[in-house]
């Protein structure tokens, strides 16, 4: 897919913000609105409409019963958000996920982006507050659609929210950097508005008073006063506790980053819930001047998040957090503002961010182009995004030290395929050779894996901690090199497993003594493919053989495992067609031969691979 336009440049901005507001007057029962656009390139902006129900915004469904709403994505519509390390789904807030499936439900939004994307024009998402997440859920659904169908000439849509609220955790974070689709999106954030920082505080104990807050935050009360309120108090209390729930956070992302090792923060999320919801994409926080300042370090979004709600000493708390629901309808406003100053700065190097205005070493006017002064950073928050690009260096670092082993790999895997062909050349097969352990090539071979094994744990344990940078599972060298590893060595641990009869005390390979490792590196291959899960399982062959064999042993009838055995057949075929086994595999005395000629004769005359069989 192409990204041949930068949607931060020209007037697109500004349209955008003013479909989002106008999104708001719109019909009730349209949940987009659509504009063409000839300049600066042919495209079509579906802007969505926000919600001001608090059903909207936490579901009651008490399932998962979270505090905060979270819920597993749906994995038909987005497949790809997911962890592929841990072999988890990304969260997503569940009233936003059953929103857009509403959405979906009605038919128009397929409709129409499947007219646009037929007149190849670019699309563009948008959306104000609630309509924000939407803009987003619908901006990686078209991904998904795109990626699915290997649409490589189809521009990328873009995503440009204002005053969003977060949509999902670290997972949906991690995925979206992982499959380069985070910088299709862009957020705009006004340093007070505190709907962008709703989720950070568990809305589930106070529906009602979410309920009041969007009430006033409707635009039909945006010349509203504290005495019209009439529920200071409210505003008051919600604008203190989610400014509270994001010092904890904040506080414990920031210990996490430095390495702290007081047992107080590492016991905290067992004592109080911390919000799962983390920002992604690039973040334009405005500044008191009216110009642009780009994050896209996810914590360092979160803690510029906590930190720009600072109260001044001389700021009444009431008089801020009414302040705050006044900032969040006044993007359009302020991006005219933008437009007219023309300047943005994207903030990459947080490392260097200076600790002090009169740092004279580094001044981050010069460094960044922009004084920081503007975002009313302290000393403390410019520490912690210190360390949040410390952090991220450190993950490049690691990457680093891996991609030094990856010829070491290489190497280990050459002298095992060399092992195979020398097996193949004795005339028994790799597996069944390896399987015997007879001759000290066989031994040789058994500390190559035990080496690579130990390899590729280092590699599993770091994507474990997310210490590795996000896009290292996605790229093509390291997924091809796993898929190597996993064809080439995995049917040594099979052996091994069967040889040592693991499988009497664990039981059968595939389902419990699989290695995480080889799990994981199959992940890499079938996203990279986007396959189905499992359809890519080739190198358990040896360990469906053996649970099969075991069956035979055990004097199971024919008919109890007639399904295994077809299934297995059919599988058989489907690889040796695409070269996905070796032709040891067909060895008159490989163990797979031996239990094939053993089935009933009726069943082998009309087995698929009985050509295949008479051959080997």
């Amino acid at each position: 897919m192409k990204q041949d336009w930068n949607p931060l440049e020209g007037i697109m901005v500004e349209r955008c913000c003013v479909l989002s507001m106008r999104a708001h007057s719109s019909s009730p029962a349209s949940s987009f609105l659509i504009r063409s656009f000839t300049d600066p390139l042919p495209c079509s902006v579906f802007a969505f409409r926000a919600s001001w129900s608090a059903d909207d915004w936490i579901d009651d469904d008490p399932f998962p019963a979270s505090s905060f709403g979270e819920a597993a994505v749906d994995n038909s519509l987005f497949p790809s958000l997911r962890s592929l390390g841990n072999d988890v789904p990304a969260l997503v807030n569940l009233a936003f996920l059953r929103s857009f499936q509403r959405i979906l439900a009605e038919g128009r939004l397929h409709a129409e982006v499947h007219r646009v994307v037929a007149e190849k024009k670019q699309i563009v998402f948008t959306g104000h507050s609630f309509g924000g997440a939407m803009s987003v859920l619908a901006t990686i659904w078209l991904l998904e659609q795109c990626v699915k169908f290997d649409n490589n000439s189809q521009v990328i849509p873009f995503c440009l929210t204002f005053g969003s609220p977060l949509v999902g955790d670290g997972v949906f974070c991690h995925s979206l950097h992982r499959e380069g689709w985070s910088r299709c999106f862009f957020h705009f954030v006004m340093p007070l508005d505190i709907i962008p920082r709703i989720l950070l505080t568990p809305l589930a104990s106070c529906k009602e008073e979410l309920q009041a807050i969007l009430h006033l935050a409707c635009p039909k009360y945006l010349y509203f006063s504290l005495d019209v309120i009439g529920n200071s108090q409210l505003v008051a209390f919600f604008y203190s506790t989610i400014l509270r729930n994001a010092l904890l956070l904040s506080c414990h992302r920031a210990c996490l980053a430095m390495g702290c090792a007081n047992p107080f923060f590492g016991s905290l999320s067992a004592f109080v819930k911390l919000s799962p919801y983390r920002p992604f994409g690039t973040y334009c926080f405005f500044t008191r001047k009216g110009r642009l300042v780009n994050f896209k370090n996810s914590d360092a979004i979160l803690h510029l998040l906590f930190y720009c709600l600072q109260l001044n000493p001389e700021q009444e708390l009431a008089e801020v957090a009414y302040g705050s629901l006044k900032e969040h309808l006044q993007y359009d406003t302020k991006v005219k503002e933008y437009l007219e100053v023309q300047y943005f700065v994207d903030v990459d190097y947080l490392e260097r961010i200076p600790l002090s205005i009169n740092d004279t070493l580094s001044n981050d006017r010069q460094v960044f182009g922009v004084n920081f002064e503007d975002l009313d950073l302290n000393v403390e928050a410019r520490l912690r995004l210190r360390a949040a690009g410390e952090l991220e260096k450190q993950k490049q670092k690691n990457q680093e030290n891996f991609d030094a082993k990856y010829c070491k790999i290489q190497e280990a895997l050459r002298c095992l395929n060399d092992y195979r062909v020398t097996c193949e050349i004795r005339g028994l097969g790799y597996y069944d050779t390896f399987k015997l352990q007879q001759d000290p090539e066989d031994f040789n071979a058994n500390v190559k894996r035990l080496e690579l094994a130990g390899l590729w744990d280092e590699i599993l344990e770091m994507l474990r901690r997310y210490d590795l940078p996000d896009s290292f599972e996605s790229r093509a060298e390291w997924v091809r090199l796993g898929t190597t590893y996993r064809q080439i060595v995995e049917p040594l641990d099979i052996a091994n497993y069967y040889r040592h009869s693991k499988n009497e005390d664990t039981g059968p390979y595939i389902a419990n003594g699989r290695p995480k490792r080889y799990r994981c590196v199959q992940r890499w291959y079938e996203q990279s493919r986007r396959m189905a899960a499992g359809l890519s399982s080739e190198s358990c062959f040896w360990a469906m053989v053996e649970d099969l064999c075991t069956d035979a042993n055990n004097n199971r009838p024919y008919e109890d495992v007639r399904d295994k055995v077809l299934e297995l057949e059919r599988k058989v075929l489907r690889w040796m067609t695409n070269d996905k086994l070796g032709k040891d595999v067909l060895f008159h005395n490989s163990t797979f031969a031996i239990w094939w000629k053993a089935l009933p004769e009726h069943h082998k005359s009309e087995s698929c691979i009985a050509s295949l069989m008479s051959k080997g």
